[in-house]
């Protein structure tokens, strides 16, 4: 099944919470989200009445992380099996910092795109650098104290300039220098600091079944 490229407000109605899915429209809070409500897409918009299962509740918290960082089921499911290896921390916060320290990821944290799509697109062009070094894959994961770049003279420096102009404030974890279009790993997050609207436990649940 390929990526999902169809509308992807509709994909924030049905999970119920901002997925951070939009860029200048979630700032300027005009998303379908922000003004019509929590309310499934569709021509009646209701919710089923019956009792939602243990299971179904599992799938929803699965699918809000593969739909906010944009990942497949395969290589969620590889994430999912490393997390669960880690005996540090536990398997979803694992899960979640492996997630955060995607490429693509790190690029939209540290504000020098809009949304998690516009960053992945940035690193599928090849306009992003680690350490000086182009990267062309959005899932590389990044280490501690390594620094990511836009690339000098890239067509997407507007578009990066913009998105540093409009981001609020930088997790901790991260130290940004938005002149330079660029920033670096400070430490690996804690969850506390990551602000993804999900219950990952239950996701850790539902494929350990």
């Amino acid at each position: 099944m390929g990526r999902y490229t169809g509308p992807v407000e509709k994909l924030e109605r049905r999970e119920g919470v901002d997925l951070g899915l939009k860029g200048q429209r979630r700032l300027a809070r005009k998303t379908s989200l922000e003004r019509r409500g929590p309310v499934p897409p569709g021509q009646h918009g209701m919710r089923r009445r019956n009792k939602t299962s243990v299971y179904a509740v599992q799938l929803r918290e699965s699918q809000k992380l593969k739909i906010t960082y944009g990942i497949r089921e395969k290589q969620f499911r590889r994430l999912i099996a490393a997390a669960t290896r880690r005996r540090d921390v536990t398997a979803g916060e694992a899960l979640l910092q492996y997630l955060e320290l995607r490429l693509d990821n790190v690029v939209y944290r540290l504000g020098l795109a809009a949304t998690r799509a516009q960053a992945r697109q940035f690193v599928g062009h090849g306009h992003v650098l680690i350490d000086g070094k182009r990267v062309d894959i959005a899932s590389a994961r990044v280490k501690v104290g390594q620094t990511i770049s836009i690339k000098s003279d890239a067509p997407v420096e507007d578009l990066a300039r913009q998105a540093a102009a409009d981001v609020g404030r930088v997790p901790a974890w991260l130290l940004a220098d938005h002149d330079g279009l660029a920033g670096t790993v400070l430490r690996v997050p804690v969850r506390s600091e990551i602000a993804t609207p999900v219950t990952e436990q239950l996701v850790i649940e539902k494929y350990a079944r």
